[in-house]
């Protein structure tokens, strides 16, 4: 069965902006509200007001929505007022939801999330990941847990080791769908799959839904409705996007010039690798700019400091691969910066979508050298308009390409020439120059 990311529709859209201007008509229980009002939040982002009342109806569900939009608060809210309605009829033992994600950082972001909306709901979470010592984690386990926050990696060995059982499970999401298949996860994800009670509820997010996403959704969800918030190519509108055309080696000048610009309140930099991550960090501190780089190479220590730092505004300035990133959720980011290009053009999306969040406005850079341009010109097909330049000029490929080709066939001719006649050193190139014009090869050069 093809599952297609189309619009939720009904004889009155459950979801429309015109239908649900507030929290406060989705009939949510007070806890949840209150926990609401404490957040200060008030009106549901788009996904939101169409999910809460499908998940809520008990559906399954298939969600395709771009970073930014809301989507965790789209399935935690309904999960936890389910559950604490399911407690106060009778209370059982056992992990009830399930919610797997690709990262160490998007786990606990969304166990921050369920710690905020659920705060008033009596309802036990805990979060599992790698890379970290598991007896805390396999101590709250044991101490009993109604919602599970896991990475695959971690959940598969923690489940062999006995201190995870999915048997009561009545929730299950999956969460970057799409993220999980670039990142390996797929063998993990079908390891955990026969794992789970068949009767079950369960929703499904992905960015993107390329056919392999569409196969292993059709595993997963029966008869789901369907919510798509934003296209997939599209970018925020509230995000004003500009390209610096650059030479690779001015790259870090022109950041730290930008930088130097108070405006740019917090700062959101990606770059291409982990290496690459922390030199910037060093140049711009050599500069006088408080930064600081995340990455898989970091301790998991290290990550949530820096991480911490840059939400309270302690680092103005966070360099990030893509995967170290998925977790980050700045309220007020005003400002992305795209060091290299991403060779995934779905992934300019995906970062830019860090900034202009909930309405409000954000800007994106992006530098661009001449290597760079096809990675562009992918970027533009796919949100299907032009980026506007701030600084440079664009490079045009085909001449760099001829200049290019035109000095090697310069070298690849003069190569050719001094190897048929020999060095000019030892005096062979003389002797082989005259033997092939047909003079005396014994005579001496004329001098100049």
């Amino acid at each position: 069965m093809l599952y297609l990311c189309t619009q939720y529709l009904h004889n009155e859209p459950r979801g429309s902006p015109n239908h649900y201007m507030t929290f406060e008509d989705l009939n949510l229980i007070e806890p949840i509200r209150k926990a609401l009002k404490q957040e200060g939040y008030t009106t549901p982002t788009p996904i939101q007001a169409e999910a809460i009342p499908i998940v809520t109806d008990g559906y399954d569900l298939l969600g395709c929505a771009q970073t930014g939009t809301g989507k965790t608060a789209a399935f935690s809210i309904p999960i936890i007022q389910k559950l604490y309605n399911q407690q106060q009829k009778e209370r059982t033992r056992g992990i009830k939801a399930l919610i797997l994600t690709p990262t160490r950082e998007l786990a606990i972001q969304i166990d921050e999330s369920f710690e905020a909306y659920g705060r008033y709901a009596n309802l036990r979470h805990a979060v599992i990941f790698g890379g970290v010592g598991q007896k805390p984690q396999t101590d709250a386990l044991q101490r009993g847990v109604d919602i599970l926050i896991a990475t695959p990696g971690r959940l598969l060995d923690l489940i062999n080791q006995g201190y995870v059982s999915l048997k009561s499970l009545d929730f299950f999401v999956l969460d970057e769908a799409d993220r999980m298949l670039d990142m390996g996860f797929i063998h993990d994800i079908k390891r955990i799959l026969p794992l789970l009670p068949k009767k079950r509820q369960s929703l499904f997010f992905s960015a993107t839904m390329p056919p392999e996403i569409e196969k292993l959704a059709s595993t997963i969800l029966y008869k789901p409705e369907k919510v798509e918030v934003t296209p997939v190519s599209s970018t925020v509108d509230t995000i004003d996007q500009y390209i610096y055309y650059v030479e690779k080696k001015d790259k870090i000048s022109l950041l730290t010039s930008l930088l130097a610009n108070k405006s740019l309140e917090s700062v959101l930099v990606f770059a291409r690798t982990k290496h690459g991550a922390d030199k910037i960090a060093k140049s711009l501190v050599k500069s006088e700019i408080v930064a600081e780089a995340i990455h898989g190479n970091k301790s998991q220590n290290a990550r949530q400091r820096a991480l911490s730092n840059f939400k309270d505004g302690t680092t103005r300035v966070l360099i990030a691969t893509d995967i170290a990133a998925r977790g980050i959720d700045v309220d007020n980011l005003s400002h992305v910066i795209n060091y290299e290009l991403p060779n995934v053009p779905e992934t300019y999306v995906h970062r830019i979508g860090r900034t202009g969040r909930a309405g409000r406005s954000g800007v994106a850079y992006s530098f661009c050298d001449a290597e760079e341009m096809p990675l562009l010109k992918d970027i533009h097909k796919l949100i299907g308009k032009q980026i506007p330049a701030a600084g440079g000029n664009p490079f045009e490929t085909a001449q760099v390409k001829q200049a290019v080709a035109e000095k090697n066939k310069t070298i690849k001719e003069e190569s050719k020439r001094r190897n048929m006649f020999g060095s000019k050193r030892d005096g062979s190139y003389w002797r082989n120059k005259k033997r092939a014009e047909g003079s005396n090869v014994n005579a001496a050069p004329k001098k100049k």
